[in-house]
């Protein structure tokens, strides 16, 4: 075998990508109030803010898109969907949205009320605000290893089981609607839960009548990392996988915009028709149609081809390359990193990185501002920036991960995408002791802040406002 295997495909169509000078970056990160999701594409030169949506589809899946049902009621597109979540998810009953946030939605709607309490492995950005904007309050039950970016725990995505057990005996299980389960732990670098943990976790949380939802966006990411690294698993393929993954849950929020290689999408699936009907009618309320859920049926045609080709072996085996191609890049240059290499992503430590940078001038939002300015590479902040203020004393969260993320979509960079974007990393690194200050609010919202917030340098001399 090479050293690096080829990619399972070959590209087929272009699109030309636009470089702009340092100067004119300065101006369109001072225009974006210093937030790289403020920025617009036609000034990112290699867009990393995120793997949801950005993929390249197949030539398979443009030709679903063709023989899509736009019908209202009944569309035979809604069926292929259907069949094909049963076929490679294993849920009976599917519900589908717009996206992934249009699932949290109708899930949160559907099963908590104020009082309540939601464990789960890691916080992600909207499924906390749609539990808490419901009511409910989060809590973290992930194991401690999960916070430590050095620590090489193969599964840093397990449920602690003496913390969930504690939050049930604290909090009784009839305020406990469910666990919240990723898989993998975005905020925690792309890391997997293993089946074992899973089984665990089905096991006690039915052990007191307690549900057991799955965040799938990234399920067959996951079921890679279990072939690879959990022992009895080696011989059996992703797609088996993913299935027992399922099979230790009663629900799955889908943002189709991941592992399904979509660009606009989503699902939820539930095994309780009590349930199913609930989400159903509330499908209606806020996405569309229980058959078409805010989706057009070229768009569920796709998502069905796209669950199809998501779970071939060589398909997922190519996309974690890439992440760990540039992973080991950076690894090799010693910047700080996420360890295990996650599946989606590869995460610098910016705490490490800019450890004279104080926590409240937010340091990963800081170091993702510099890449921009250096190479036009966009990056992803997870960090105090993304984790927002806690709803009860108005105080900034500060996680102990505060990272940026570089988020890799599918089948969409080269390794000379790749090599540009280490180049960078590695050179802003270097460069950091240029990084005297970071950033501070001059617009805050209160939802969400990471989406639409601006910033300003604490201090004029700071290098973001200065040639390189």
């Amino acid at each position: 075998m090479p050293r690096h295997p080829a990619e399972p495909w070959r590209i087929k169509m272009v699109e030309p990508l636009r470089t702009i000078t340092r100067d004119q970056r300065q101006q369109a990160l001072q225009e974006a109030g210093y937030n790289i999701t403020l920025l617009r594409s036609e000034d990112v030169y290699i867009d990393l803010y995120t793997d949801s949506g950005t993929n390249a589809m197949s030539d398979r899946q443009w030709a679903a898109m063709m023989s899509g049902d736009e019908a209202y009621a009944g569309a035979r597109s809604f069926y292929r969907l259907e069949a094909a979540v049963r076929e490679h998810y294993g849920y009976e009953h599917l519900i589908p949205t717009h996206q992934g946030r249009g699932a949290e939605n109708i899930l949160s709607r559907i099963l908590i009320r104020p009082g309540h309490h939601v464990p789960g492995n890691m916080y992600f950005t909207t499924t906390r605000a749609h539990q808490e904007l419901n009511g409910a309050t989060f809590h973290d039950v992930i194991i401690d290893e999960a916070h430590d970016p050095s620590c090489d725990h193969p599964f840093k995505g397990d449920v602690d089981l003496v913390k969930l057990d504690r939050l049930i005996r604290d909090v009784g299980p009839d305020r406990i609607p469910y666990v919240s389960v990723a898989a993998t732990v975005n905020m925690a670098g792309g890391q997997p839960i293993s089946l074992a943990n899973l089984t665990q976790v089905h096991e006690l949380a039915h052990h007191h009548g307690i549900l057991v939802i799955l965040d799938a966006a990234r399920a067959v990411e996951n079921a890679w990392f279990i072939k690879q690294r959990e022992k009895g698993w080696h011989e059996h393929s992703v797609a088996a996988i993913l299935r027992e993954i399922c099979a230790r849950t009663d629900g799955a929020a889908m943002s189709a915009k991941k592992d399904s290689y979509a660009n606009i999408g989503g699902w939820l699936a539930l095994r309780d028709p009590y349930l199913a009907e609930q989400a159903q009618g509330l499908v209606v309320l806020y996405e569309g149609l229980h058959t078409y859920g805010g989706m057009a049926g070229r768009d569920m045609e796709a998502i069905a081809v796209g669950i199809a080709e998501s779970v071939q072996d060589e398909n997922i085996r190519a996309r974690i390359d890439q992440v760990a191609y540039l992973g080991q890049q950076l690894i090799g240059a010693e910047l700080p990193l996420v360890q295990p290499l996650g599946g989606h992503a590869v995460c610098i430590d910016a705490a490490a990185t800019l450890p004279h940078i104080p926590r409240e001038e937010f340091p990963a939002q800081t170091l993702a501002a510099a890449l921009y300015l250096d190479s036009g590479v966009r990056a992803a902040e997870r960090g105090a920036v993304s984790a927002g203020r806690d709803p009860a004393t108005g105080e900034n969260r500060y996680p102990r991960l505060e990272l940026i993320r570089l988020t890799i979509p599918r089948r969409v960079y080269t390794r000379s995408h790749m090599d540009l974007v280490a180049d960078s990393a590695i050179h802003v690194h270097k460069q950091r002791d240029r990084l005297t200050s970071g950033l501070a609010f001059t617009h805050e919202p209160e939802t969400l802040r990471f989406f639409q917030a601006r910033f300003a340098p604490t201090t004029p001399n700071s290098a973001l406002n200065h040639p390189a």
